[in-house]
């Protein structure tokens, strides 16, 4: 988990790694390993555009914890003063890719929740969730531009922290890290993860609803979730 700064988005707040697709991600679909544009569209339900969500996955893991889905024995740069580059806008990450000819290793994302933003706030987003077991010889240390703190976890501690005030945790953080915790082991947490796909992914667009005088929010398939049939 990371924590972001108070004046970033989602402030202050403990959340998963992530950010948004640049156009960087596109550029380097030729350097995605294990998984084609199709297999990506087909698994984010999307008609275009599906490989840059992995792309940009594996960017911005490695932007905030220094973490690459990649072989890094390739590599003859200096990996601590690439990242610092990409976050000062100092390096590319498609220049950077292609000059060490870098395979991506998309195909070990596993795809598993899509959220959308309620539609009665202003800044509306639309993000997916991947999970991937962390490679070998490799160790995660948050940046320090828009993250302040970052920390390993179980989900279970996390929930745990955000009920005693400890922590900082958004709604959607919230219900994911709730999945996640139903799983025991890595294995286990890892088979669900790539059946996700197979099984279906459903679009979470929380709502927030007034109910008995009390705003709350409620998800699809709750009671009284706008549009339902009762």
């Amino acid at each position: 988990m990371v924590r972001r700064h108070e004046d970033s988005s989602f402030g202050d707040a403990y959340v998963f790694p992530g950010g948004v697709v640049d156009a960087e991600d596109t550029e380097v679909h030729a350097f995605c390993s294990g998984l084609s544009s199709e297999e990506a569209n087909a698994c984010l339900g999307v008609e275009r555009g599906g490989l840059d969500y992995y792309s940009a996955a594996v960017r911005e893991l490695f932007e905030e914890t220094g973490v690459l889905l990649a072989d890094l024995g390739s590599v003859d740069e200096n990996i601590v003063a690439i990242r610092d580059g990409l976050n000062g806008g100092s390096e590319n990450w498609a220049d950077f890719v292609a000059r060490n000819k870098l395979q991506l290793h998309c195909d070990r994302l596993c795809y598993f929740s899509h959220w959308v933003t309620p539609p009665q706030l202003p800044k509306q987003y639309s993000t997916r969730f991947f999970l991937t077991a962390l490679p070998d010889g490799q160790d995660a240390l948050h940046c320090g531009g828009e993250l302040k703190d970052s920390c390993w976890s179980t989900a279970e501690a996390m929930l745990a922290a955000g009920r005693r005030g400890d922590a900082k945790l958004h709604f959607p953080t919230i219900k994911t890290l709730e999945s996640l915790a139903r799983h025991h082991t890595l294995e286990k947490l890892m088979d669900w993860g790539k059946s996700s796909v197979e099984w279906g992914i459903t679009s979470m667009t929380p709502m927030v609803i007034v109910r008995d005088g009390k705003r709350e929010v409620v998800l699809p398939g709750d009671k009284d979730y706008p549009g339902a049939k009762s």
